[in-house]
């Protein structure tokens, strides 16, 4: 018997439906992420969700809410987020006070891959850009969201891959 390859998708859904959406998914038990901050999804009408393709197309009829999901041009399926993606955003999300999102992703090109390899933010990949003046550690889900570090890391807690 094949088995179902599980993935991160990005999903687009209905203005305010996130809670009810994140609601839907803890009762089936799948696993997803919803940024939120002070109650409100930060980046509005945006669901992260961990499932196989079957299910995933699944999810909107079963929810009774609109989820469409993010196509990758290439591949022409739903675009993929590995997991050390997801982890490292999800990481950089629960210190909002010290990240920024992007607002306009698609216009950062030629960053340096890096890995942070000391500090609080040890672990988490990403791409130097310079921003606001100052090198920052960029993690990207490609196509969708950039998160910055608003935090100066010093180049000697920086390894290039």
């Amino acid at each position: 018997m094949k088995r179902s390859i599980v993935s991160w998708y990005a999903a687009r859904v209905e203005y305010r439906t996130e809670k009810k959406i994140k609601q839907f998914l803890e009762a089936k038990g799948i696993e997803h992420y919803i940024p939120f901050q002070e109650g409100k999804p930060v980046i509005p009408c945006m669901v992260f969700i961990r499932t196989d393709y079957r299910q995933a197309l699944t999810l909107s009829e079963e929810s009774g809410y609109a989820i469409s999901y993010i196509y990758d041009a290439v591949t022409k399926k739903f675009q993929a987020i590995s997991d050390k993606q997801m982890q490292d955003f999800m990481f950089l999300q629960d210190f909002a006070d010290k990240t920024f999102i992007l607002p306009n992703p698609e216009n950062l090109q030629g960053g340096e891959r890096v890995r942070v390899i000391a500090g609080e933010f040890a672990g988490i990949e990403g791409e130097l850009y310079r921003i606001r003046g100052h090198k920052r550690v960029v993690v990207r889900l490609e196509g969708l969201v950039s998160l910055a570090m608003g935090s100066y890391i010093a180049k000697e807690c920086l390894e290039w891959i």
